[in-house]
C-alpha cells in the first residue's frame, strides 16, 4: 500500500512510533534555491523545457535552507536505516555510509550526487542524466527530480521483502512509483501543493497501469 500526504513531514512523522519504518530514502532541500536556478537555466519566464503544465518554476522558499537538527533527529527516530540524498550539504548529519549516483558527464550540470546513509556501504550507481531523461523521466515535474530507476536500484540493494519505506520529501513521486512497482509498502509526504498534485497524478496514472513485474 502506498500512502501519500500533502503535509509537513515533521507533523506527519510524529504519528509514528520509534523505528516504525524499515528504511527512509529521502531527498530533502539542499538550500540551493532550486526553483529559481531552474528558471534562470531555462532563460525564460514561464515553464522550463519538459516541465509539462504542472509547475511554474519561480522563486519559492522551499529550497532556501537545509533541514535543521530537528528533522534529522525525527527521521532517525522513526526509521531503522536512512539514505539521505544531498549528504554533502548536510554537515550536521553524521552518517558514515556513502552512495553515489554517477551521472557520467552532464555538461553544465553536476557529474554526480552523493547520499549519506546509516548502512555500512559504499556503492556507485552509474546512470547518465541523458539516459534518465530519455528512458526514465516520463515528465519532469520537479527541479530536483530523480529517476525511478535510481530508487529501484536502492530498493534492490538495501531493502528486503516486507520492508516499510518512508520518503519525507516526495517531490516528483519517483520513489513511490519504484516502491509500488517493486511491491514495497511506503509512506510519503510533500508539503508543496503544486508538486503534490502533479506527483500524485503521476503516481495514480502509473498505478492505474498495474505493476510491471
Amino acid at each position: 500500500m502506498i500512502e501519500y500526504y500533502n503535509e509537513d513531514c515533521m507533523v506527519g512523522m510524529k504519528r509514528y512510533g520509534d523505528k516504525h519504518f524499515s528504511l527512509a530514502i529521502v531527498d530533502p532541500p539542499y538550500g540551493i534555491n532550486a526553483d529559481l536556478n531552474q528558471l534562470e537555466l531555462a532563460n525564460k519566464k514561464g515553464f522550463t523545457k519538459n516541465a509539462g503544465t504542472y509547475k511554474e518554476y519561480h522563486q519559492t522558499t522551499w529550497d532556501n535552507e537545509t533541514p535543521d537538527d530537528a528533522f534529522f533527529n525525527e527521521l532517525i527516530r522513526v526509521s531503522k536505516n536512512q539514505i539521505v540524498w544531498g549528504g554533502n550539504y548536510f554537515h550536521n548529519l553524521h552518517l558514515t555510509g556513502v552512495i553515489v549516483w554517477n551521472k557520467k558527464g552532464s555538461g553544465n550540470f553536476k557529474e554526480g550526487e552523493m547520499a549519506k546513509t546509516s548502512l555500512n556501504t559504499f556503492k556507485v550507481f552509474d546512470y547518465s542524466r541523458a539516459d534518465a531523461y530519455i528512458n526514465d523521466c516520463d515528465m519532469k515535474i520537479h527541479p530536483t527530480q530523480k529517476p525511478v530507476k535510481l530508487y529501484k536500484w536502492l530498493l534492490h540493494n538495501y531493502a528486503k521483502k516486507g520492508d516499510l519505506i518512508l520518503d519525507t520529501h516526495v517531490g516528483s513521486a519517483s520513489s513511490l512509483i519504484a516502491c509500488y512497482d517493486m511491491g514495497f509498502d511506503a509512506v510519503g509526504f510533500e508539503l508543496d501543493k503544486d508538486y503534490y498534485e502533479a506527483s500524485k497524478k503521476r503516481l495514480n496514472d502509473f498505478m492505474a497501469q498495474g505493476r510491471l513485474f
